[in-house]
């Protein structure tokens, strides 16, 4: 068995995000499909003494552009301000030290691509958390079709007999196609987990970017990968 993860590379993603890949034999970085704007790819949520705030990318950003296209607007401080709120919020936190100087720098390069960026900061956090799982692009896999169609052939072509793929994979995957194709479909099951977060007054805040875990947890972070959480369901098939 041979289990392919497929995702649109995110902004500084939450950890279910790195629990998916950490369950994978591979994770194809969906980077060939239409961006989405004010969604998380070029943004996600920190954890302030007010409660969450988006730390957001500025991009230039054509209608129907693929996210590998999307640049990044150069016109204002974005990473600057990013790192600034990083610093303010959680430089108390017993592990920013840990990460701040190696993410200090990630941030503050001269990013022009906005799948560049994200790519960088995924391959980071992987290895933070030694999360290994080999990594393709589906722009460089010769994939068609669309939605599951594309998700099957993704899989095909990059070797792979299973799919993992998140709960929310049900409201749009056709299984029937992936049974025809002889692809097994997991589904993960992530919970998000509780632990000590800064601003306890602001209440526990659940699937902010990974940075809290990490700032937070450190190295123990890892225990949160540990546990499969995912079971294979019988593919249905349409009648």
């Amino acid at each position: 068995m041979t289990i392919a993860a497929i995702h649109q590379p995110q902004y500084l993603p939450y950890l279910g995000f790195f629990h998916k890949l950490a369950q994978a034999d591979l994770f194809i970085a969906m980077d060939d499909v239409e961006f989405l704007r004010r969604g998380l790819q070029h943004r996600n949520k920190v954890k302030t003494s007010q409660g969450d705030q988006w730390l957001t990318v500025p991009v230039l950003h054509q209608q129907h552009q693929r996210i590998i296209n999307v640049k990044i607007n150069p016109d204002t401080a974005w990473n600057r301000k990013h790192w600034g709120t990083l610093i303010t919020n959680y430089s108390p936190a017993p592990y920013f030290d840990r990460y701040a100087t190696d993410l200090q720098y990630l941030l503050q390069q001269d990013w022009h691509n906005l799948c560049a960026l994200n790519m960088a900061l995924i391959k980071w956090v992987m290895k933070q958390l030694e999360i290994r799982t080999p990594i393709m692009r589906l722009s460089e896999l010769p994939t068609q079709g669309h939605k599951s169609e594309r998700l099957i052939s993704a899989c095909q072509a990059a070797g792979a007999d299973t799919y993992l793929s998140g709960p929310g994979g049900r409201d749009y995957m056709d299984l029937a196609l992936f049974e025809a194709a002889s692809i097994e479909v997991l589904w993960q099951e992530f919970a998000p987990p509780r632990y000590p977060q800064l601003f306890p007054e602001a209440g526990f805040i659940a699937n902010l970017s990974i940075l809290d875990v990490l700032f937070c947890c450190g190295p123990d972070t890892r225990q949160f990968l540990a546990a499969p959480a995912m079971r294979s369901r019988p593919v249905a098939v349409a009648h």
